[in-house]
């Protein structure tokens, strides 16, 4: 078995690129199922059919032959062969032992080998494994540079709605006690009109769960033709979020259903700002241990 499962291949002729694929190779130690998830929504239909068939059942997909896939799927087994070969996988068999492999540590971290876990148990668990994947997916040079680029900023503007609002209320939040230059708004026309503002040496931050929120991306995009940096915090590996941002971080993916997006993202994009907010802290300890210590002291008269 190779050492790590996604090893970027050459693409050969007969299997040509698509567009969900051919710029978001599997790549390091991302979890398959977790990637496939992400960029599920920019996939042609005939990779799609593939995934979703994965996705719905992949303990079978493990133990079973290729042709048996794509009779289940609907799709041919040559095109199968190139789904595997364009996520950087040699073919078929290594993308099984991508998967199993995936599956084993699903399993270690999510419990399921205790069918009597309570509910509270279930919920810690599923977000124990949401945590993971989401670490899978960043690798530490793209916090890096994100952490880079906010602390070099002259001015950070962060755009979000709806369910997704929150966090970057709680990254704005925690900007500031760092002495960032950070700054959000609640309204949408607001936000869009701080967008056409933003120059060079600016950021735009966007936090979207579903990577297409029509608002965010417009602030994202109008911003960038002004010139300012873009950065996205998303669920949707692939989407139009991604598309405009000069720099991407990712939270754990999966379907998003509006009602239950907090469930399966709120956790791991908080985790996410948390995880810049340190790295941010860190760069400057002793300005960080002073700034602190005077807000702190402020709040204190005030209580």
């Amino acid at each position: 078995m190779a050492k790590h499962a996604f090893r970027r291949t050459k693409t050969t002729k007969t299997a040509p690129p698509s567009h969900g694929l051919a710029q978001a190779q599997l790549d390091g130690n991302r979890p398959i199922l977790a990637y496939l998830k992400g960029i599920l929504t920019s996939l042609n239909p005939t990779e799609r059919l593939i995934a979703e068939c994965v996705l719905a059942d992949p303990e079978r997909v493990v133990t079973s032959a290729i042709a048996s896939i794509g009779k289940q799927s609907g799709a041919s087994v040559g095109s199968i062969v190139g789904f595997c070969r364009r996520l950087g996988l040699k073919g078929f068999a290594e993308f099984k032992i991508a998967l199993a492999r995936d599956l084993a540590q699903s399993e270690m971290l999510t419990g399921q080998g205790q069918p009597n876990a309570s509910v509270f148990e279930k919920v810690f668990d599923f977000h124990t494994h949401s945590l993971s994947e989401t670490l899978q997916l960043n690798p530490p040079s793209a916090f890096e540079r994100v952490a880079q680029a906010l602390n070099s900023a002259r001015r950070i503007e962060l755009f979000s709605i709806g369910l997704s609002y929150p966090v970057a209320y709680a990254a704005y939040a925690k900007f500031i006690l760092l002495g960032l230059p950070a700054a959000t708004e609640a309204d949408a026309h607001i936000q869009l009109i701080k967008a056409t503002q933003l120059r060079g040496g600016d950021i735009a931050f966007g936090v979207s769960c579903s990577g297409a929120t029509r608002e965010t991306v417009q602030c994202l995009e109008v911003a960038k033709s002004h010139g300012a940096t873009t950065i996205c915090l998303t669920n949707a590996m692939k989407s139009p979020i991604t598309s405009c941002s000069d720099l991407a971080l990712f939270a754990t993916p999966g379907e998003i259903r509006y009602f239950q997006a907090p469930l399966a993202s709120r956790i791991t994009q908080l985790a996410v700002i948390d995880a810049l907010f340190v790295s941010l802290a860190l760069k400057h300890k002793n300005r960080t241990a002073a700034r602190l210590q005077r807000s702190g002291q402020e709040l204190l008269k005030r209580r």
